[in-house]
């Protein structure tokens, strides 16, 4: 990626002086990942990065109450998107579901645009847009984002939300702390997707930069170590004159990936569409099921004994359960036996298609439930297995 600078410049090799047209100088800012050794962006900036206050509001801690009785630690759970709060901004109108050290799952409802700008600095997001769109507002441009939509945002990039439009908003929030990339199946030895790839590099929509802008805005909300941090800027964040590099937001149809079929059922890593550090995400489109004549296309009851599993529903028929619908989220916890409920297995015989639509999370470090998850359970759920 590589994006022209203001008055049709080229980014000059880094480290070196840019100075505009009246001989003022640009200040670089290098936006790396694993120390100098991963990806990187460069930022080319108007004014200097640092100058920020903190501000006189105290700092808020965001940190989810975790709910880790020993008893709770094996039970299969539902939790309902439906009774989830709604309101605010995006970060305010999130509701934390599940935690480990890698990940924080939970949905978002947000009703109104972010006020100011905010940087995380724990966790890449990747959001999944279920209804709703907007712009995602950076540093380094507008990135439009609609429903259906993969949302990412990488750690450390300034940004907003301009939410659009009339109908509700519903995102399903994943805090990636050990970064989002592609799966390495997906990857020659250079880097590029592989041609065998369910999806392919013009699939993803990148940012419109647009130059230096200023909305008038001059407060930056700072999140580290679960703690939101306030500060005030001299002049706008959005001050860029250019970039290049390698770290930027980037938006992603799910229905861009392309499934894979057998004559057999194929284990859930065939979905594999995003790796997460501890995680695999999973993509389950619309697709022809298993052809063998004695297949069984509802998926096999399984006990993952180094995997927690869980699913957020979208929307079509969901073969192997009942009781939950568009919003909703399951957990099954590793060790125990999951799968079709009681009659769902027989009855999918003969099947020739499935319409559903959901996103999946394969978790190596055990999940935790979070006390607002309790509030939104439906607790009825184990039973439903009997």
């Amino acid at each position: 990626m590589l994006e022209r600078l203001a008055h049709g410049e080229l980014p000059p090799k880094h480290h070196l002086a840019l100075r505009n047209s009246a001989g003022e100088l640009r200040y670089e800012e290098c936006l790396t990942r694993s120390g100098f050794d991963g990806p990187y962006t460069i930022l080319y900036h108007q004014h200097r990065p640092q100058a920020l206050q903190a501000s006189t509001r105290a700092p808020v801690a965001r940190a989810p109450t975790l709910v880790t009785t020993p008893e709770n630690c094996l039970q299969r759970r539902h939790f309902v998107g439906a009774r989830a709060a709604k309101g605010g901004t995006l970060d305010a109108s999130r509701t934390p579901l599940l935690s480990n050290q890698d990940v924080l799952l939970g949905v978002a409802k947000p009703t109104q645009s972010d006020p100011r700008y905010t940087l995380n600095a724990d966790a890449d997001e990747l959001l999944f847009i279920h209804r709703g769109r907007g712009v995602l507002r950076s540093i380094l441009g507008d990135l439009s984002y609609g429903p259906l939509d993969y949302l990412f945002i990488p750690k450390g990039v300034i940004h907003r939300f301009e939410l659009g439009g009339d109908e509700p908003h519903e995102y399903l929030s994943i805090e990636c702390r050990h970064g989002v990339g592609v799966p390495s199946q997906w990857r020659n030895e250079v880097g590029q997707l592989r041609m065998d790839a369910p999806y392919c590099h013009r699939d993803f929509r990148t940012p419109r930069f647009q130059g230096p802008r200023d909305e008038g805005l001059r407060e930056l909300v700072i999140k580290r170590q679960d703690t939101l941090h306030f500060f005030t800027s001299a002049h706008s964040p959005l001050d860029a004159v250019g970039w290049d590099g390698s770290v930027y937001p980037w938006a992603f149809p799910i229905l861009a990936f392309q499934p894979r079929v057998s004559s057999v059922h194929l284990p859930p890593t065939w979905h594999g569409t995003f790796a997460a550090g501890g995680a695999l995400i999973c993509s389950f489109v619309p697709r022809p099921l298993e052809f063998h004549p004695d297949a069984i296309p509802c998926p096999y009851p399984h006990s993952s004994v180094d995997i927690d599993e869980v699913l957020y529903y979208v929307s079509g028929d969901f073969a192997s359960r009942e009781g939950v619908g568009p919003g909703s989220l399951t957990l099954h916890p590793r060790g125990v036996p999951h799968g079709p409920q009681p009659g769902k297995y027989e009855h999918s015989l003969g099947g020739k298609r499935t319409e559903e639509l959901a996103v999946m999370l394969d978790c190596r470090a055990p999940l935790h439930v979070t006390r607002e998850a309790l509030g939104v359970e439906d607790e009825a759920y184990e039973a439903s297995f009997v």
